[in-house]
């Protein structure tokens, strides 16, 4: 085996202490990958896989780029891995055997900053969890990109994690070593998140003034994310914002399936913004407000007065339209002053962005100036904020309007904002100006009229002529280099000149280069004050847009009822109407109050009974964010949790059938709820046979009217259990009207008091094209079964599964049945008996089937 290279010892010194993470290591202009590293990262990056050495020691590498290192990166943290940066610490000239490196940053996916690698309004989180028993856990969550932080206590359900944790956005998850129970284990795999872990969960002394509670695991859980934070970024922090300590009776909570039932933020089908209520309602004009309201989504208030401080504002909004036209028109021109401050605590801000934080803060003064006109709510907003002049004034003086990306090449500094770098500015450009002057007088003095005065890194400047030219050089040029087709030559003059110029070009672009990096620290001691005006910007932001989508749709400042009362006039669903022409959408009125709590809906499949219940769902949402709803007139009770089972789906990942997931979820709901909830329950039991069904939903309706108390909108095709509203005191019948005209249905999408007279399932099926003969034997047996005539096989059934009702068994004279034949159907029931299923394949089966056919045929 050959030895070891001084600079791959050097590899396996640091790529030991970064076993979990890609090691991009510094070569020159390329980062390089070794060993499984690179395998791995050439395959997920489609580039070239090659070797470092020879024979049988060659290590596999691949590389790429350093100046274009971000967009490769970013793919690998979009997959979910990490990457350790290690980077030349010492410059290669004066380094003396290897050039010393270090890990200057660990990224991972709850840790990026780069602009291209996060999405504007979504958060970027990263969290930790923490406890002291089993019945108790503290989390803790940070948007690195914008200093966000906040946490609290939850149970240790899975479902009180992914209440409080699974949000869009959130990326990794901090754990002890050690201590991830399976369960949770399980469930971080299905979210697709990246586990990390750190052990150090004592609050370092320099962030203590972060978190003011005294609950130790809160404090644990935060001092977890900070060391993590800490070893893996290598930098300053000093963006990350106070701890919000989340209260869970101050928010509205559904957990992670009534957030995707509702489709709140992504829709079920496509699980993008588009097609949900966030698309609806984001007519924002910042990032910053976009975010805002994506979480007023995740977490709608269950405070009352809050709430009604946001309506008052966004009626004010409503009412001027002046005054929003022009909040409007400032708000386009302010970046995201969030992210902005974060990449400033990062030390990674550049110019460009820098003009894009004083072009925000341009527009400050007049949005301060204009809230006032929103009333006293408005006059609040701006209390106690800092319009950050000096800093703008102080950025307005140093930076150009249009400066390039990269720092290091000058052009960033204004005129006139520092004496030496005019000076040295100065001396560059006369020393052009000579140099121009330069090639016009030696064109005259020579007669050489292409000679030309250039420059380029290697050789400095020069004077250039051309091979036909040679003849006319006066001797005193000095010959520099020769080309194919020409010379090229220097002078004294040129040389000392060049020497002038170029001192003062690199004394230029480093005195600009300092005086950016001291204005870009004067810029950090704003972060506070920045942070604060972001939080005003976007909560104004978001409630000009409620106020705006609210007056073009049409939307209705909701009451809240304190005796629980719902009551609906003409009510739609806001995302349903868009897709449909104005005045298409068939408006319905809901009541509810504490004599009617519970809605039993009936009706056939595609007239609107899920919409139905998802739409009183998505207002009570909406009212309890600050936002007008589409009705009338709304009054709503304050609702404290919403529960919903709608659709049908299995759980692929866990092995869970769509029975199972229903009566999961249906179980959450009975053993959560409380009389201040809303529970959405969908075609409950429709999973299991007709009877099993019928029994359990009926048991699911008894429980709640005599258990919770909550209001309950429950839909149902067992037409049977429209009996109860004469046995529950608060449950009423519902249905969704339909008719049919020439044999066939129209849906009229409008809610009815009673019950459904059909359930017109058989018109649904032709409407979806199934063969005819299909259809013409469903009609049959239907008519069949409604007649009493149920078949002899399932009338014991009936009376062993469930005793809801009454049948009485008809009874028919005894078939005469041949003894061999009754002995050929007793040996195939037994072949059927003891057939392995499972493993036989589809064509076994079918050869089966096919000699049980030929047995039966020939005994009959």
């Amino acid at each position: 085996m050959s030895k070891i290279t001084p600079m791959m010892q050097q590899y396996y010194e640091v790529k030991e202490q970064y076993t979990d993470a890609f090691l991009f290591f510094r070569l020159g202009d390329f980062y390089e990958l070794f060993f499984d590293d690179a395998e791995l990262a050439a395959r997920e990056l489609e580039i070239t896989l090659t070797r470092r050495g020879k024979g049988e020691d060659a290590a596999p590498m691949c590389g790429v780029p350093y100046h274009s290192s971000e967009n490769y990166i970013a793919r690998l943290i979009d997959k979910g891995y990490k990457v350790a940066i290690c980077e030349q610490v010492e410059d290669p000239q004066t380094a003396k055997g290897v050039v010393k490196r270090e890990v200057i940053r660990v990224v991972t996916p709850g840790t990026i900053m780069e602009e291209r690698a996060v999405t504007a309004d979504a958060n970027h989180y990263i969290a930790a969890l923490s406890g002291t028993d089993h019945e108790r856990l503290a989390y803790v969550r940070t948007d690195l990109t914008t200093g966000e932080t906040d946490g609290g206590i939850i149970g240790s359900e899975v479902t009180d994690i992914e209440k409080a944790l699974l949000v869009d956005g959130l990326r990794e998850v901090i754990f002890p070593r050690g201590e991830l129970p399976p369960a949770w284990e399980k469930w971080i795999k299905t979210a697709a998140l990246t586990i990390s872990y750190e052990e150090n969960e004592a609050m370092p002394d320099a962030y203590a003034h972060l978190y003011d509670g005294s609950d130790p695991s809160v404090r644990a859980a935060f001092g977890r994310v900070l060391h993590y934070l800490a070893r893996t970024q290598k930098r300053s922090l000093a963006h990350l914002q106070p701890l919000a300590t989340i209260e869970s009776q101050e928010f509205l909570q559904m957990d992670l399936h009534t957030r995707r039932n509702l489709e709140l933020t992504t829709s079920l089908r496509e699980r993008k913004k588009k097609g949900s209520l966030y698309e609806l309602l984001d007519e924002t004009k910042t990032a910053m407000g976009s975010r805002l309201l994506h979480r007023f989504l995740e977490r709608p208030l269950a405070n009352k007065m809050e709430v009604e401080r946001r309506q008052t504002l966004v009626h004010q909004l409503v009412d001027d339209m002046l005054t929003r036209a022009q909040l409007q028109d400032q708000l386009r021109n302010v970046y995201d002053l969030e992210r902005l401050a974060g990449r400033v605590a990062y030390g990674n801000v550049n110019a460009r962005e820098l003009v894009q934080l004083r072009t925000s803060l341009q527009q400050v003064p007049d949005i301060v100036e204009l809230l006032p006109a929103l009333g006293e709510e408005g006059v609040r907003l701006t209390e106690d904020v800092d319009i950050c002049e000096a800093l703008r004034t102080r950025l307005e003086a140093a930076l150009v309007d249009d400066p390039p990306n990269a720092i290091r090449e000058g052009g960033m500094i204004r005129r006139g904002f520092h004496e030496e770098l005019d000076e040295y500015r100065e001396a560059s450009e006369n020393g052009k100006t000579w140099l121009s002057n330069l090639e016009h007088q030696e064109r005259e003095a020579t007669g050489i009229k292409n000679l030309k005065v250039g420059y380029n890194r290697v050789f400095g400047y020069y004077i250039e002529v051309s091979r036909a030219q040679l003849p006319h050089v006066p001797d005193h040029f000095e010959r520099k280099q020769t080309l194919t087709n020409a010379e090229r030559f220097i002078t004294p003059e040129l040389k000392e000149m060049e020497n002038r110029i170029l001192e003062a070009e690199e004394k230029m672009e480093q005195l600009e280069f300092d005086l950016f990096k001291g204005l870009r620290e004067e810029t950090s001691a704003y972060i506070p004050h920045l942070q604060q005006l972001a939080r005003m910007i976007a909560y104004v932001d978001c409630l000009q847009s409620f106020a705006q989508v609210s007056e073009e749709r049409r939307f209705t400042r909701p009451r809240f009822s304190e005796q629980r009362t719902m009551s609906l006039i003409n009510s739609r669903h806001p995302v349903v109407e868009t897709t449909l022409d104005r005045g298409a959408y068939v408006a319905n009125d809901v009541h509810m109050d504490e004599r009617r709590e519970q809605l039993l809906i009936t009706g056939p499949n595609m007239a609107g009974k899920s919409t139905y219940m998802r739409q009183i769902a998505i207002l009570s949402v909406m009212a309890q964010i600050g936002c007008f709803v589409p009705a009338d007139e709304a009054t709503l009770p304050l609702f404290d949790k919403i529960f919903t089972r709608i659709g049908a789906a299995d759980d692929l990942v866990s092995g869970q059938s769509t029975f199972m997931v229903e009566m999961l979820e249906t179980k959450h709901a009975l053993k959560e709820a409380t009389p201040d909830s809303l529970i959405l329950l969908d075609e409950i039991g429709r999973g299991t046979s007709t009877y099993d069904g019928m029994a359990l939903a009926r048991s699911i309706v008894e429980y709640i009217h005599e258990h919770i108390g909550a209001k309950t909108l429950f839909s149902t095709h067992y037409h049977e259990l429209t009996i109860l509203e004469e046995q529950l005191e608060t449950l009423w019948n519902v249905h969704v009207r339909a008719e049919e005209e020439a044999g066939e249905v129209i849906f009229l999408h409008k809610v009815e008091e009673g019950r459904a007279d059909k359930s017109y399932g058989i018109h649904v099926a032709q409407l979806a094209h199934l063969p005819d003969t299909v259809i013409e034997r469903a009609r049959t047996l239907l008519a069949e079964y409604e007649n009493g005539q149920v078949p002899r096989e399932n009338a014991n059934d009936i009376h062993e599964q469930v005793p809801l009702f009454t049948y009485e068994e008809e009874k028919k004279p005894a078939r005469s049945v041949d003894e061999k034949e009754t002995s050929e159907v007793t040996k195939v029931s037994e072949q059927i008996r003891d057939m392995d299923i499972l493993n036989m394949t589809p064509l076994e089966a079918m050869q089966a089937i096919s000699e049980w056919q030929k047995q039966l045929r020939s005994k009959t």
